[in-house]
């Protein structure tokens, strides 16, 4: 009975996410080897695919050399020098106007978009939106409630994509983000997001079980790994942080009005400070966030400008 389920359910999300795929096809996608954009790479052998690494330092890269062979695709593969990565973060912060920790992850859509752009692409396909609603992240494992937190975050999703999308005036399509997707990845019980296979604890279980006949099984049941981590762009966390001294660190977490969560926060802080000038303050429908003043919706958890997350709300 439980597998009737489980076989039902799969077959509705593929259909789902097949049809979704279908209504926002686009030219290309940031295709980084990942279980997300390697679904849809399966769904669009059609579109151009276009990988971002950083030096040597990019576990991706191999998954997505799998799958270039096995589903045939064209694959563009960028390889960024550390010097330019690092160079390029003042116009990053310029474009999305935030200094949020989750830069090193934007560099990497920057770049897959900015060639796209040299490519002379007018779609780009991107796989935001899957971890958020079936259940990806890893601390999403120890949330109770997790139907509800779900639900509500889903109200409020942000990609970065879509603002460098319109920087470089390319449209950006998502479609584990289309309406009748999201409203159908709700409708999953969460004990089909999370569970255990292969004697481990996965995410987006009911994703992986919908695919596992159609990608090889490195694909299917890899670890999940943030974008910035897969294309090797979390390196430069550490050689950001390696620039800014302890004794620095402690005046300037006296002088300025954040809470810095680390060396490499207070960095994309000075550079805000540079291209984009003051934080704004809250507007009269607005909340004031925790760790910056600036302001943020009043169902919001996630500030925009600064990325704070309000912890109560992981619960």
């Amino acid at each position: 009975m439980v597998n009737k389920k489980i076989e039902t359910i799969t077959n509705k999300l593929k259909q789902k996410l097949i049809l979704s795929v279908q209504r926002n096809s686009a030219e290309g996608m940031l295709f980084s080897g990942g279980l997300d954009t390697s679904i849809l790479a399966l769904l669009s052998p059609e579109a151009v695919a276009i990988n971002v690494s950083l030096e040597d330092y990019a576990p991706d890269l191999k998954f997505a050399k799998m799958l270039e062979k096995f589903l045939h695709l064209k694959v563009y593969y960028q390889t960024i020098k550390i010097e330019e990565a690092i160079s390029v973060i003042p116009e990053v912060i310029k474009i999305l106007k935030s200094f949020d920790p989750a830069i090193p992850n934007d560099i990497t859509v920057y770049f897959g978009l900015k060639f796209a752009k040299k490519l002379g692409l007018k779609s780009i396909m991107t796989g935001d939106g899957s971890d958020e609603l079936l259940g990806g992240y890893d601390f999403m494992k120890e949330i109770k409630n997790l139907d509800n937190y779900i639900k509500r975050i889903s109200k409020n999703m942000y990609f970065s994509s879509n603002k460098l999308g319109n920087f470089f005036g390319i449209e950006i399509k998502q479609p584990y983000m289309d309406k009748q997707f999201v409203s159908f990845a709700l409708s999953i019980d969460k004990n089909f997001k999370i569970k255990k296979e292969k004697k481990k604890i996965h995410g987006k279980w009911i994703l992986r079980k919908a695919f596992e006949n159609s990608l090889p099984d490195d694909v299917v049941w890899q670890n999940k790994r943030p974008l910035e981590v897969g294309s090797g762009m979390t390196k430069l966390r550490e050689i950001i942080s390696d620039k800014i001294s302890d004794e620095e660190f402690i005046k300037k977490q006296k002088i300025y009005p954040v809470k810095f969560i680390n060396k490499e926060h207070l960095y994309y802080y000075e550079i805000y400070r540079d291209v984009v000038g003051k934080i704004p303050k809250p507007k009269k429908d607005e909340k004031s966030c925790n760790g910056c003043g600036a302001g943020m919706k009043k169902n919001s958890f996630h500030c925009k400008i600064c990325g704070y997350v309000l912890i109560s709300d992981k619960r």
